[in-house]
This record gives C-alpha cells, structure tokens and sequence, in this order.
C-alpha cells in the first residue's frame, strides 16, 4: 500500500468528494482524520466506513475559517496519531450556491465563499506546516474546479475562489519546497455529487463536449489524490492537474 503509516487530514470529508478521498486514501494504508463544520452524521458514516473496511480513522468538527479551530484540528490530529503527512483542503462552499449576475451576487455570500474556499486551504496549510517543517516531509492536496479554465455563468465568485486557490497553491509551492513540502491542485469537472445535485439535474448534464463522453463520479477524482499524497509525487509541486475527461484541456 502506497501511504502505509502515513496520516491524513481530508476536510469536508462527510459526503460526496471528502468521502471519496477518505476512503480511497484509507485503501491505501493512511490514517484518516476526517473534518467536517456541521454535517456530523454523514462523518461519522464516512469514519464507520473506512473502520468496516478495517482502516483507522477518527472525526473532528471545525470551521476551517477559523484559524483557532483549524490549528486545534490539526493538534488534535497529531495527538491522536502522532504525525501529520498529507492535507486534502475539499472543504467548500458549492452546492448551496444559486447561478446569478455577478452585479447581483450579495456581497456577503461572495465574501463567505472566498472564505471557505480560499481562506480555509490557507488556514489549514498554515496550521500543518509548522509539523510537516519539522518532519521534513508532508503533502498537501488543494481542490481547484474545471470553472477557472472555461468560466462558468452566474458563478462569478466560486470561479474567482478557485482562481485563488490555484494562485495561493503556487505561491505555497515556492515557499514549502525548502521543507520538502509537496503542494499541488486539482481540478475537477462537473460531478455527480450531494452538492452538484443541489445545483442542477445531473441527469440532463450534456457530455457531448467531454471526450469521454459520460459524467464524472467522485471515484474518477481518487486515484490521482493519491498520487499526489504519496511519494510517486515527490518531485511535483505547485501544479494543477485537470481531471475532466477531456472536456478542457492546458
């Protein structure tokens, strides 16, 4: 197993991609502590999950804009498991959000998006490195979207937070590398997930301009997290991998 004794830190890990990682992460031999701010069942399903399979893996409630709380997720993380290696920031904002003109987005809404979405991977990467600097190693994993490339109506502030955290994980790449520090992004398409059903009818989705010519599903995203939290990575950072079918390229 490719991260054999390895721990990992996934956020918004109570459904839909968080879930997906957690378990496939846990496939691979890690330790999961799995976050969530409020959907406490559905964790404590994703963690009773990666038990039945006979991994190891532990729950945590925190707001990741919240800097206290990120660095006390973190601690308690390395309290219970002694280390900290791999941070998958999914935590975000998405499926609560309605398709609207950018002139009539609340600026509340547009600030409680780039808050979760930007603010919270850099609240969670700056709580893991002081513990990833000093074991001289670690992975972080920054969930970006498909939206930066080809934008995306009425979602002007969810397209300019992914924006963000393409940015902020190349600025962390050049500051992280001395330390060993891998940081990279990926970018999904559109898929079949709890937050992409509350957006519109997955059904209807067209698949005529994605190559592969089927939707994405959470498992198509899995693989190449793991990839970038194992040390087939090692020399890869501040990068951005598309995972889309096809449907854009770069």
């Amino acid at each position: 197993m490719r991260l054999s004794d390895k721990v990992a830190i996934v956020t918004g890990a109570a459904q839909g991609l968080g879930r997906a990682f957690s378990l496939g992460l846990a496939r691979e031999g890690a330790k999961v502590m799995a976050v969530t701010r409020k959907d406490l069942d559905n964790l404590d399903q994703t963690v009773q999950m990666i038990r039945s399979m006979g991994g190891e893996a532990e729950m945590i409630q925190a707001d990741v804009t919240s800097e206290p709380e990120a660095f006390a997720m973190v601690r308690q993380t390395v309290d219970r498991f002694g280390r900290v290696d791999i941070l998958i920031n999914n935590a975000a904002i998405y499926g609560a959000i309605r398709r609207k003109p950018f002139f009539e987005i609340d600026l509340n809404e547009w600030d409680m998006v780039m808050s979760v979405n930007v603010k919270g991977a850099f609240l969670t990467a700056r709580a893991v490195f002081p513990f990833m600097k000093e074991q001289g190693y670690g992975k972080i994993v920054n969930l970006a979207s498909e939206v930066f490339f080809t934008g995306s109506n009425g979602f002007a502030h969810y397209v300019a937070s992914k924006g963000g955290i393409i940015g902020l994980t190349r600025a962390l790449a050049v500051e992280l590398g001395p330390h060993r520090i891998c940081i990279n992004c990926i970018a999904p398409g559109f898929t079949d997930t709890q937050g992409s059903r509350g957006i519109a009818d997955v059904t209807k989705y067209d698949t005529s301009k994605t190559p592969l010519k089927r939707l994405e599903m959470p498992e198509d995203l899995v693989g190449a997290v793991i990839f970038l939290a194992s040390p087939e990575s090692d020399f890869i950072t501040g990068q951005t991998l598309l995972i889309d079918g096809g449907r854009a390229m770069h």
